[in-house]
């Protein structure tokens, strides 16, 4: 697979990657390159990336 690091991730040196193979979409920490690994159909992946842009998985202030 090959994981690139997301647009919305911050400038730091922890990152999500995100990867597209076959039918799915994954999601993984960069720190931990070997630990667990999302993995998601292209439908939800789409509902993740609305509600990321909407705030709804924002942390609260």
């Amino acid at each position: 697979m090959a994981w690139r690091k997301s647009t919305r991730s911050s400038d730091g040196p922890t990152c999500v990657e995100v990867a597209a193979y076959e039918d799915r979409r994954y999601i993984r920490d960069s720190t931990d390159p070997d630990g667990p690994v999302i993995a998601l159909t292209p439908s939800t992946w789409t509902v993740l990336l609305h509600g990321i842009q909407a705030g709804a998985h924002d942390l609260p202030r």
